[in-house]
């Protein structure tokens, strides 16, 4: 049994906010709370950044470490893949063992992974190291939301989930145009292997910080994590995305097919075993009962195809314009900023029309989407070497437009539609499917696009090819959206203005 003196004045099985240094440490709101709000961030956008920052710099990957196709793909599936498996049990091991100390596990996990990304000299030992990236961030990012919770009061809490959202949606613009910069400045003669370096410095000045200005929190009524069960998930995701990845290659043996239909038993094992679970000790992974609600359902799986639709369509892309059209890393960047600048220019009002017109907001995001990608397919003929990228830039911004109008409200609808005492399982499974999606795009749209190279095509005709399997996902999205309820959560649900009967979390005094 193990010891936890940090936690003797908590009485077994209530739920309460800490007393004397812990009550502090608990609401410590003002400068404080904001510094330690400022350090979690900061964790948090090396992760969203490293999303988009490799993007750009794939093709010089290729080419630097003669990188096979679905080596590429390794490289991005490979880091969502260990994040997706990883999640549900990092947050648990957050609540238990104390969210500052996982949350600092996890920075320094993803700086050591990162700077051996760089020094790698293969492909098999990058992937191996966005893999333990990938690790990292998922024992970051289930931390960084709930201790918010914690150090502020209702009011300011609202302030931080805005900031926490508007700087995720900076983050990948500035993946962009760093992955770009970086790229092409070749500094040191470093190249893309900047790309990861440039993690290392961030990564130690969020551990100095960290150890100094983030509270301990933690859950005393939180049960032990079910690592057999995290085993099986992450086991069931790579089943199921291997074979998808490999397949192409190998010509699609019977022992692919057979990988994959495993895949998928291994994940109906584990919600039958979590449905029939008799040990109240131990966390559950999936919460059965959250997929018997439609709302919750639907909101899920317009997360896992919206993602599928934007990983696919980033890869071919960036694959497009440098290694077809013959763009610069910069310039390519520079184009796919568009995208994130019509993202910007809607998103202070997404969440106010969904709160107006509910249901039908996410569906007309879901439909620029699909005419704006649909534009860009549509432009991509006239986007040529000696010219301009202009005809691609004005269905990037529609299709970005579409974004904020579809993900922006999705989060709030369906976490509203999951029970307070479920809302951290809802939200890992959130997560979850946000990363697992963009892997089995990844996947899905890179075999398809790279088969069609093989076949002699051309870098554009590839990538007009897979394009409509990405605007398929985005309708797929409208569809599913409809299922979602009528109307958005209220303003006070969005703030964070209802404060719970009972406050979920205890804290404990920070250590120094």
């Amino acid at each position: 049994m193990n010891s936890r003196p940090d936690l003797a004045g908590a009485q077994p099985g209530h739920r309460q906010f800490g007393t004397g240094p812990g009550r502090r440490a608990a609401r410590r709101g003002g400068r404080g709370g904001w510094l330690a709000a400022a350090v979690l961030i900061i964790g948090a956008l090396m992760d969203m950044i490293d999303l988009t920052i490799v993007n750009v710099a794939l093709p010089t990957i290729r080419r630097d470490l003669h990188a096979s196709a679905t080596s590429l793909e390794w490289v991005i599936s490979g880091y969502m893949l260990a994040f997706a498996a990883a999640l549900i049990v990092a947050g648990s091991l957050g609540d238990r063992l104390g969210r500052k100390r996982v949350f600092l596990f996890g920075v320094g996990l993803f700086g050591v992974a990162s700077l051996a990304a760089g020094l790698s000299q293969t492909a098999a030992e990058l992937i191996a190291c966005r893999v333990v990236q990938g690790a990292g961030a998922a024992a970051m990012a289930p931390q960084v939301l709930a201790t918010f919770r914690t150090i502020f009061a209702p009011k300011e809490r609202g302030q931080a989930f805005g900031l926490y959202g508007a700087m995720l949606g900076v983050a990948s613009a500035v993946g962009l145009l760093v992955g770009g910069v970086l790229t092409e400045a070749n500094l040191f003669g470093w190249s893309w292997r900047s790309v990861f370096f440039v993690n290392v410095p961030v990564a130690v000045i969020a551990l100095a910080a960290g150890i100094r200005l983030i509270p301990e929190t933690r859950d005393p009524a939180a049960r032990r994590p079910d690592l057999p069960g995290g085993v099986l998930l992450a086991s069931s995701l790579v089943a199921m995305v291997y074979p998808l990845l490999e397949g192409r290659e190998l010509g699609w043996p019977w022992w692919t097919w057979v990988l994959l239909a495993a895949g998928v038993v291994g994940l109906g094992l584990l919600a039958r075993r979590e449905a029939t679970r008799r040990r109240p000790d131990i966390a559950p992974l999936l919460q059965p009962r959250l997929f018997k609600i439609p709302a919750f359902s639907a909101g899920l799986g317009v997360q896992l195809m919206f993602s599928a639709g934007i990983q696919g369509f980033f890869l071919t892309f960036a694959l497009w314009l440098q290694a077809g059209e013959h763009f610069t890393p910069l310039r390519a960047g520079v184009t796919a900023v568009a995208f994130s600048v019509g993202s910007f220019m809607v998103a202070a009002f997404a969440v106010p029309m969904a709160l107006r017109y509910g249901r039908r907001v996410l569906v007309i995001g879901a439909a620029l989407m699909v005419a704006g990608m649909a534009g860009v397919l549509l432009g991509s003929g006239h986007v040529t070497t000696a010219g301009h990228p202009w005809a691609a830039v004005p269905g990037l911004v529609v299709a970005g437009a579409g974004l904020s109008l579809l993900v922006i409200p999705l989060v709030n609808v369906v976490l509203a539609a999951a029970p307070a005492s479920a809302a951290g399982a809802a939200s890992g499974l959130f997560s979850t499917a946000q990363q697992l999606g963009g892997a089995l795009g990844v996947a899905v749209t890179g075999t398809v696009y790279f088969g069609y190279l093989g076949q002699g095509h051309s870098f554009a005709d590839a990538f007009r090819h897979t394009g409509p399997y990405s605007l398929g996902a985005f309708a797929l999205c409208g569809v599913l959206a409809l299922l979602l309820p009528r109307t958005a959560v209220s303003d006070d649900v969005l703030t964070g203005a209802e404060e719970p009967e009972a406050p979920s979390i205890d804290a404990v005094p920070a250590s120094r």
